[in-house]
């Protein structure tokens, strides 16, 4: 079915469907420091326009819950953080386990959540050079029995558990009662949450694209947008 058919049925019914977002990259323009992206206003506005019409409206983010609401701006917006992680309560034992390796680690620029490690190398000045090191880190932290992964510009470490933005988009329709969802993402983390989609009565996976997203994302979609701006451009299209 075409994408503008699929966008057609969800809005068609939007008591029994449900909005969800990934938000750096998605909704949040990509910034040098992570600490200072935020949501522009009128994208904030289009989210409380979509929190009142739609049955569910949600972030599901790399971030913690807690810094997703307040990148959003919505104190409370419904927020799953750290790829799902935060919905498993056996991730917070390997908090220990965690720290122990990230004392290992020789990197600067480290964002030390409740459950992860993201390493990130955008303003590093050797690209290439970040990436054989972190290339290391990745393979010792595998040795340890965690998951490394990487993503635009960072690399994340977590515990081996059976969650990711595709579990965390299972519970919340699950929760909700909800057969009709539209996902948007940018990243490798994102294509989890497609997967999830299946299965659905109606799915919509849009895919917001940039130089540094992986073409796989592109790939899986039902619909392609052009970075932030655009997925404003279809939210108020909803």
């Amino acid at each position: 079915m075409h994408a503008d058919d699929l966008l057609a049925r969800l809005a068609a019914e939007p008591g029994r469907s449900a909005i969800l977002l990934d938000v750096d990259g998605v909704l949040a323009p990509i910034v040098d420091d992570p600490a200072a992206a935020a949501v522009p206003p009128e994208t904030r506005a289009e989210l409380e326009r979509l929190r009142r019409r739609y049955g569910l409206l949600a972030c599901i983010s790399g971030r913690a819950g807690d810094d997703v609401r307040r990148v959003v701006g919505l104190d409370d917006v419904v927020a799953v953080g750290e790829h799902g992680l935060e919905l498993v309560p056996e991730a917070a034992d390997w908090r220990g386990r965690l720290d122990a390796f990230l004392a290992t680690v020789a990197w600067d620029d480290v964002e030390r959540k409740a459950l992860t490690v993201t390493l990130h190398y955008r303003r590093h000045p050797d690209e290439a050079e970040a990436l054989h090191v972190l290339a290391d880190v990745a393979a010792r932290a595998r040795e340890q029995g965690l998951v490394p992964r990487f993503g635009r510009k960072v690399l994340e470490l977590r515990p081996p558990l059976e969650a990711n933005k595709g579990t965390a988009v299972a519970h919340l329709l699950a929760r909700h009662g909800l057969h009709r969802a539209l996902y948007a993402g940018d990243d490798t983390t994102d294509l989890d949450a497609f997967r999830a989609l299946a299965g659905l009565e109606v799915a919509v996976r849009v895919a917001v694209a940039s130089a540094e997203g992986p073409p796989e994302l592109r790939e899986a979609a039902d619909l392609v947008v052009d970075g932030p701006a655009e997925m404003l451009e279809l939210l108020r299209s909803l």
